[in-house]
């Protein structure tokens, strides 16, 4: 039995609760045991505001241990997991106590708010030989998955180009400190060039333009170009400015040598070159739950994390710091320089 112990009981907490119950009802050996946070009192009678739906509003906690100081909970609990689900410059620090205190570890994305940061989380798992598991959910995501299959096995020769978009409405709270949260580039744009680093490697240097509508939150609007050895055109694009009730929306369109492959509103076309169009089968869960599971299992069997690690994260946020630099001087092409361990 695998226990966990879920520190942060915002959008994302409650996003990982959900699954972790959903699991255990379907018989994986796993028992979300307490919940730690700060406004515990205030938050588990209320809603937390996030892009996608979860599945309650409020939520009963009244069979589970709560806690609104970390250190009591680690006192009063038995626990395997610690998964952290707090603002972004909180993560490193507590993430690598946690390593340090003999936990595997899942924190939520971005890694960190620096990359020294991520640096410093990856040398700590490395150093104590306990699994983190960085919440990059869309290298779970089952539409994300099948295009990285088909980039993997060349199935349609190489890529020639990508485009990758996201976008909302406007987050609340602390999101919208560009100090505290890195703004669109590194809370929701940093999912797509993640992806782009899974999928191609990391690239040689970026050029991005970047626009601040919401004063103090940093670049709202964002779009980049990834410069590739091989001449790929690859594109990233991202906004949490939508109006209105437009929602929240992500896709890509890749284009190999002998095929189109595209993600929008939720569904993967397929066009090869001479042949009929199709959609592949894909898994029907979303991300966030195949990640869980992806890391419980790898605990449960005492197994290594390879999808997700912390190493791979930090270099992810490398690309990241790149954009921002050349994002806060006109679009300049900026040189991408490597994480430490990924």
């Amino acid at each position: 039995m695998v226990k966990v112990g879920l520190i942060g009981f915002g959008f994302m907490g409650r996003m990982h609760f959900d699954n972790y119950n959903r699991l255990a009802s379907e018989g994986f050996p796993v028992e979300l045991k307490a919940i730690c946070d700060i406004r515990i009192e205030e938050l588990k009678n209320g809603k937390a505001d996030g892009n996608i739906a979860t599945a309650q509003d409020v939520y009963d906690l009244s069979t589970y241990q709560l806690y609104d100081d970390i250190e009591t909970m680690l006192a009063n609990e038995e626990l395997d997991v610690i998964d952290i689900t707090l603002p972004t410059p909180l993560h490193a620090d507590l993430t690598c106590r946690m390593l340090e205190r003999g936990y595997h570890v899942l924190c939520e994305k971005p890694i960190a708010r620096t990359l020294a940061e991520g640096d410093r989380m990856a040398e700590t798992a490395e150093r104590t030989g306990k699994q983190l598991l960085i919440g990059q959910c869309l290298r779970f995501w089952p539409a994300y998955e099948y295009l990285k299959s088909c980039v993997e096995d060349r199935r349609y020769g190489a890529v020639k180009a990508g485009f990758f978009y996201r976008g909302s409405g406007a987050p609340q709270g602390w999101f919208l400190s560009g100090e505290l949260s890195g703004g669109c580039l590194l809370d929701m744009h940093i999912h797509d060039t993640d992806m782009i680093h899974w999928l191609l490697g990391k690239p040689d240097r970026v050029s991005t333009i970047g626009r601040n509508v919401i004063p103090g939150s940093g670049h709202d609007i964002v779009s980049t170009q990834y410069a590739y050895p091989g001449g790929a055109v690859i594109n990233a694009q991202a906004d949490w400015t939508y109006a209105g009730e437009h929602g929240f929306i992500m896709g890509y369109r890749v284009n190999f040598d002998t095929c189109t492959i595209v993600f929008e509103r939720g569904n993967v076309n397929v066009y090869p070159a001479g042949e009929p169009s199709f959609s592949p089968e894909l898994a029907a869960d979303d991300g966030y739950y195949r990640q869980i599971r992806y890391f419980l299992d790898v605990i449960e069997k005492g197994g290594t994390n390879t999808v997700s690690t912390a190493a791979s994260a930090a270099g992810s946020l490398a690309i990241i710091e790149a954009e921002q630099q050349s994002a806060d001087n006109g679009s300049a092409w900026v040189e991408v320089r490597a994480a430490v361990r990924g």
